[in-house]
């Protein structure tokens, strides 16, 4: 396994936190990433959040509009699931405004259960529920003034994209696929990250069907629980993945939000462990693009879901080069890349 340096990253930490620990304490819509809005400003890229039902629960969303909007023309849209622990304010918010920078009408929701949305216990990571959230991102937007239901794109980040795979199996209102650093929270929770739990796949399902008999009576357990106030330097060096390490920096320093969170419901592992989202992938028929870094450890299940991907023959995978998985979140370099693709795949599928 590689060797990680702890002095760059925080070098290259702290000049993030110096761009975006102003926006998590000020910023009106509550954005962290670099260049997020900070007012609607008439003939620019604008942000409206908004909130809707899908099954019973009351959504939040934000709808990015591109420079010069108006309601009467006709634009293309773009659908934008967020990461696991994500929230709709961090990655999946600098995606929306940049494609919306692009001429797209983009969306970008809180999962059920999960950040500004409604929910009951929290933090309920559901295959189904998320797949949902997706659907529903498209009800909302295929209706929204200006969209050209005819021309809708999804585009899902980390465990954001396993689930974009699975919406997008079956929601033929999707003309283009995009993924970026798929995560395929199926297959982890199952197998362990980079497959190192397969030892221990029966215990872990006792855990979770014995977390649902206590659910039952009001007793709510949760894994992943992590307190990034504890976290040091010395700590993080130690997390042997650059997933999980430069994660914790990404969500727990410079790109922190109130309502982000790692952890989940222990009883969700029942659904999870026994999903997967490259299950029927071949159902997918439309044009598919799949990112992520060159140098992620995370790579392998972007390259598994790729290659079990038979359905369509109009399918790319691009390898950002340099990049590890967090790094395609916010680092300039890599972003503009990610962003350049996506603009070019959008424009020839979504013309």
């Amino acid at each position: 396994m590689k060797k990680f340096s702890l002095a760059a990253v925080a070098m290259a930490s702290a000049l993030t936190f110096a761009c975006t620990a102003h926006a998590a304490e000020g910023n009106p819509f509550g954005l962290v990433y670099k260049d997020a809005i900070t007012e609607n400003v008439k003939g620019k890229v604008n942000i409206h959040p908004v909130t809707y039902t899908l099954n019973g629960l009351k959504i939040a969303a934000n709808v990015y509009t591109p420079a010069g909007y108006e309601a009467t023309k006709k634009y293309p849209a773009v659908v934008v699931a967020h990461p696991n622990g994500g929230v709709k304010e961090q990655v999946a918010g600098l995606y929306a405004q940049r494609l919306a920078e692009k001429g797209y009408i983009t969306i970008a929701a809180d999962a059920a259960y999960q950040g500004a949305s409604e929910g009951q216990p929290r933090n309920v990571d559901n295959p189904y529920y998320r797949t949902e959230d997706i659907h529903g991102m498209a009800d909302y937007i295929s209706s929204y003034p200006g969209v050209d239901a005819a021309r809708l794109g999804v585009l899902g980040i980390c465990g954001g994209g396993g689930y974009t795979l699975n919406a997008a199996k079956s929601d033929k209102r999707f003309k283009a696929v995009a993924t970026l650093s798929m995560f395929n929270s199926g297959q982890v929770r199952r197998n362990g990250y980079m497959n190192t739990q397969l030892d221990s796949i029966q215990q872990r399902l006792k855990e979770a069907s014995d977390a649902r008999i206590k659910e039952l009576a009001g007793d709510i357990s949760y894994s992943g629980n992590i307190d990034f106030d504890a976290l040091t330097d010395e700590s993080i060096s130690k997390i042997p993945t650059d997933l999980y390490r430069e994660g914790m920096i990404y969500y727990g320093r410079t790109h922190r939000h109130p309502n982000s969170t790692f952890r989940y419901t222990t009883s969700s592992l029942m659904d999870l462990m026994s999903w997967d989202a490259t299950d029927n992938i071949e159902l997918i028929n439309v044009p598919l693009l799949m990112m992520a870094g060159e140098k992620a450890d995370s790579l392998y299940m972007t390259e598994e879901a790729f290659e079990k991907a038979t359905g369509t023959k109009d399918k790319e995978l691009f390898k950002i080069p340099g990049a590890t998985h967090i790094q395609t979140y916010f680092v300039p370099e890599y972003v503009d890349k990610a962003v350049a693709k996506l603009t070019e795949f959008y424009g020839k599928n979504l013309k």
